[in-house]
């Protein structure tokens, strides 16, 4: 995949796009596990629902890093109480992980019948226009900034 760079001087104060960007790539190649689902409840509501059948509430670690939102479970092992004839169902740590928007945030996570859903708030984007004055002539140097100038 070509990567994307933000060197453009059209588009001013954008320098931790390319990180979010990274974060992005780096999330999609964790592998196919927990499958997840992601749906909009109402205008303001997103869901993230993990299948993850096996895990208890204490095997998992929802947090918020930075931008990103991270889901890790780690079952505990039990190979001294349980005896497989067969095992098919895999008990392995995960790390699962999605870049946020500016200015989501996590409202919810519970557990219900072997899914984790995690319920996330969208900021309510608004227009704002601010009028910028024009003036005649350039702001003075204070002083502090005239002897910095000089050093």
């Amino acid at each position: 995949m070509a990567r994307l760079t933000f060197n453009t001087p059209f588009m001013l104060g954008f320098e931790n796009l390319e990180r979010m960007m990274d974060q992005v790539t780096k999330a999609g190649s964790e592998g196919g596990f927990p499958p997840y689902n992601i749906e909009q409840i109402d205008s303001e509501t997103l869901r993230i629902t993990l299948a993850v059948a096996g895990y208890d509430e204490k095997d998992l670690d929802v947090s918020v890093e930075d931008t990103q939102l991270i889901i890790r479970g780690r079952q505990s092992p039990d190979q001294e109480t349980r005896q497989y004839i067969y095992r098919g169902i895999a008990g392995r740590t995960f790390q699962r992980s999605f870049v946020l928007a500016q200015g989501m945030k996590v409202k919810t996570a519970f557990m219900d019948k072997g899914l984790l859903h995690i319920d996330l708030e969208k900021p309510n984007p608004q227009q704002v226009v601010t009028k910028i004055k024009i003036t005649s002539c350039a702001p003075k140097k204070t002083l502090l900034q005239t002897k910095d100038d000089h050093d």
